[in-house]
């Protein structure tokens, strides 16, 4: 299975999912690295691990969905077969969802569908809840709302803070991608309408 990672800043769950494959969790390997930032240091991590690494120039491509035919073009080149966003900062055209139905995959750090968009951690930290967590999710054309493949509570304490949090949300984001890439992989996840169940069988 080939993998695209897009990636927009510091790419923590592009390692993680990187360090998976090491250990053999995933039956897999990221063939293309994509951001829209050139400045992003998942480029950099790409490119330590001998990972084809493309800076996507936005202001080359007016227009959502004339970048996306860009990247969209990228991906068929190389013969990807599933698109993994992490901190991708941008909407995906319904183009770019269309080419790959129910092959693009998500994370987000709420438990969705509370706390969509930017700065979920920050959401749930000034809503007051007392329970957050991550969300693995397909991605469809709207924000933050595609179906549900895994997700994991974690607790906020009285003495945390959004980089507190955040951080222990970051672990869990790392066990929980690469467990979503690989019952992908295995076909165990299978779609009606807006639920995912996973087929252990």
């Amino acid at each position: 299975m080939r993998i695209a990672v897009l990636a927009s800043g510091f790419g923590s769950n592009l390692q993680a999912i990187i360090d998976a494959i090491v250990k053999g969790l995933i039956d897999g390997r990221v063939g293309l690295v994509i951001s829209d930032n050139n400045e992003a240091y998942a480029l950099e991590r790409a490119r330590k691990n001998h990972i084809e690494a493309i800076y996507v120039d936005p202001g080359q491509c007016p227009g959502r969905e004339n970048y996306d035919r860009k990247i969209v073009a990228l991906l068929k080149e190389w013969d990807i077969d599933l698109v993994i966003l992490a901190g991708f900062m941008r909407l995906l055209s319904p183009y770019f969802v269309g080419e790959f139905q129910n092959r693009i995959m998500n994370i987000h750090p709420s438990l969705l569908p509370a706390f969509p968009g930017l700065e979920g951690v920050k959401q749930a930290m000034d809503y007051g809840v007392k329970v957050s967590g991550c969300t693995v999710h397909f991605v469809d054309e709207g924000l933050d709302t595609g179906p549900v493949i895994l997700q994991e509570a974690v607790p906020i304490y009285d003495d945390d803070t959004i980089e507190t949090l955040h951080q222990r949300i970051h672990e869990v984001e790392h066990r929980l991608y690469p467990r979503a890439i690989q019952l992908f992989k295995e076909g165990k996840l299978r779609l009606e309408g807006r639920r995912c169940f996973i087929d252990e069988r």
